[in-house]
């Protein structure tokens, strides 16, 4: 693996201009964006370490026209408000003390001292803005190369400084590991994972949506299972459920997709998937459309009936649970139904009940003969109040 980076984001003009303004040799690349930068991946995220102190970092981006949120200043970031998107800046920092969900931290003057406080090998290399040279003290290339996801120090220390840590260990053997796996991370996450339970259930199922949604994190799972990890954060999980959804999905060409793949490990019950997303904390649209796919029952009716009723992304979630064939719902947008009330109100029928009842009967036969045209619904219509005569 090359010893420099050299990715296109880092010669971005609002970079240059970033990096000017807070001098050369005093700030680097860390963490996520170096790592992928050096696998050539798209990076999202660019973040930077810097000896200067918060309060130099604002000075010097003000004085150099750099629109700056301070949004986290006790922990020493500063975040760059660039044109072509924000970079967070933080001050050097080593932890003071910590209790498994939080830490209390110092700014520090040694880029090994903050290296030295991070999660992973993979995650602790950091890179000059000028030249691209890596700085890496415990071996981060070298696992990234190998497929090794390893913390750095002992890893019981780290998983007690921070219990998700645990979490985020899986989840980067899912996206960047290989088999077999690091036996002193494996043993320290199955003998620590009654911490989780001391986290808030917020973090502990944004980190859960963020595994299931890499490209297959099915094997990675059914690891998690072995280890005693997924019968604390997700005792109702069944990973051969979900190793089923994911062959589905890359057989049929469908995209990953956390929500059904979380509805994949869960029972179909609703109140089950209900309480689930509560205790995920998950938005409202989020769990009734996990109440919507623990509502299946045994194969669905006609896909594109499905996807009238359901909507196209529930449908989508119910077919490839089931197993089933999704192809007739590509390229084919949901019809509208072209009956309205007052159409039958104008018929002779007393605005009410029975509208409604009239129309739901139309409806019904119009999805049920595969949504023909409108004038076959208007013979439909003239069917449903004939049988009132």
């Amino acid at each position: 693996m090359t010893d420099r980076l050299d990715a296109p984001w880092m010669h971005r003009p609002d970079i240059a201009k970033l990096v000017a303004a807070l001098d050369e040799g005093k700030t680097r690349f860390v963490g996520g964006a170096v790592r992928d930068g050096l696998l050539g991946l798209p990076v999202k995220d660019i973040d930077m370490a810097t000896v200067l102190s918060p309060d130099e970092v604002i000075r010097r981006l003000d004085a150099a026209g750099i629109r700056n949120v301070p949004t986290g200043l006790e922990h020493g970031t500063i975040t760059a408000v660039l044109p072509y998107g924000p970079v967070e800046i933080t001050t050097l920092r080593h932890d003071v003390s910590t209790d498994g969900r939080r830490a209390t931290i110092a700014f520090a003057t040694e880029w090994r001292d903050d290296a030295a406080r991070r999660d992973f090998t993979i995650n602790a290399l950091y890179a000059d803005p000028i030249s691209g040279e890596i700085f890496d003290w415990f071996g981060g290339r070298d696992d990234l190369e190998k497929g090794r996801v390893r913390f750095i120090g002992d890893a019981r220390q780290r998983i007690h400084e921070d219990h998700l840590r645990i979490l985020r260990y899986f989840r980067f053997q899912a996206r960047f590991g290989s088999q077999p796996a690091d036996e002193e991370a494996e043993c320290a996450c199955s003998e620590l994972a009654a911490t989780l339970k001391g986290l808030s259930r917020e973090r502990v199922g944004m980190e859960v949506m963020n595994l299931l949604g890499l490209p297959d994190p099915a094997p990675t799972v059914h690891r998690m299972a072995e280890l005693g990890v997924l019968a604390v954060i997700l005792p109702e999980g069944d990973p051969q459920a979900l190793a089923a959804l994911i062959a589905a999905e890359q057989a049929q060409g469908a995209r990953p997709d956390a929500l059904r793949r979380l509805a994949a490990l869960l029972p179909a019950q609703v109140p089950l998937a209900e309480q689930v997303a509560s205790r995920f904390r998950l938005s409202a649209a989020q769990k009734k459309r996990l109440a919507t796919d623990a509502a299946r029952d045994g194969q669905p009716d006609d896909s594109r009936a499905l996807a009238y009723r359901l909507g196209r992304e529930s449908a989508l979630d119910r077919l490839l649970l089931t197993g089933s064939d999704i192809s007739p719902l590509a390229g084919w947008d949901i019809p509208v139904f072209p009956l309205k009330g007052g159409r039958i109100v104008a018929r002779g029928i007393g605005a009410g009940p029975e509208v409604a009842r009239i129309l739901r009967r139309v409806e019904d036969r119009w999805i049920a003969e595969g949504f023909p045209p409108e004038a076959r619904v208007d013979a439909l219509l003239d069917e449903e109040l004939a049988r009132r005569l």
